[in-house]
């Protein structure tokens, strides 16, 4: 009789993780739609605020405004505009689908190194620029779509080939990449930078300049 009771218990238990297991998987591939909250949806509102498609607090709760916003994001971005975030849409707000701390931990790392890299000794709101480049070129259809694809594309920054890239990190490199993943772009969608006084491209200087923050040029 107790031999019976405890499979019955352990077959209950392990029952229960599997349902776990799927609500949890469940939650995480699951759109984001009006009467979703929480931290997800702060985050796709803070980066609907910060590019401009979105006014008021990141509050946490997907409303009829948060859902407007992400209309008008998705018909800017040529995406289906119904205001549901599913995966295309994260994708194209720059937010990993599963939003693991793992991966948002990866990106900020690696954007922290290139920036570190390519802007040392610049202003912060330059360091956020650089990030934002990035960021940019990631959404460009000219580009790769992933961060790693951005930076390690052969010629694209002179930081892996000179070896800066392997430099020590600056603390204020890791604040700019959280805040360029956050959505902040000081230069207005530039896909492009480089330094009037080191560039040897002719062709670099062809590109529509947008601003200049620091030592750098920002293009389109």
């Amino acid at each position: 009789m107790n031999r019976r009771k405890t499979i019955i218990a352990l077959a209950v238990i392990f029952t229960l993780n599997i349902l776990v297991i799927v609500a949890a998987q469940e939650a995480i591939a699951s759109p984001y739609r009006r009467g979703s909250s929480g931290a997800m949806v702060t985050q796709i509102q803070t980066k609907l605020k910060n590019w401009g498609y979105l006014s008021g607090t990141a509050d946490g709760v997907f409303g009829p405004k948060t859902e407007e916003a992400v209309k008008y994001f998705q018909r800017t971005n040529k995406l289906t505009a119904d205001g549901v975030v599913g995966t295309a849409t994260l994708k194209a707000l720059g937010i990993s689908d599963s939003a693991a701390p793992s991966t948002q931990s990866n990106d900020v790392a690696l954007l922290a190194r290139l920036i570190s890299a390519e802007s040392r000794g610049e202003p912060y709101r330059g360091q956020v620029a650089v990030g934002a480049v990035v960021l940019n070129r990631m959404r460009h259809p000219s580009f790769p779509s992933t961060m790693s694809g951005v930076i390690y594309q052969k010629g694209a920054f002179t930081c892996i080939d000179d070896g800066q890239f392997d430099e020590p990190v600056a603390d204020s490199s890791r604040q700019a990449a959280r805040e360029a993943l956050n959505g902040t772009d000081p230069t207005g969608g530039a896909i492009y930078y480089f330094n009037p006084v080191t560039a040897t491209s002719a062709w670099i200087w062809s590109r529509p300049h947008k601003l200049t923050i620091g030592k750098h040029r920002f293009c389109t």
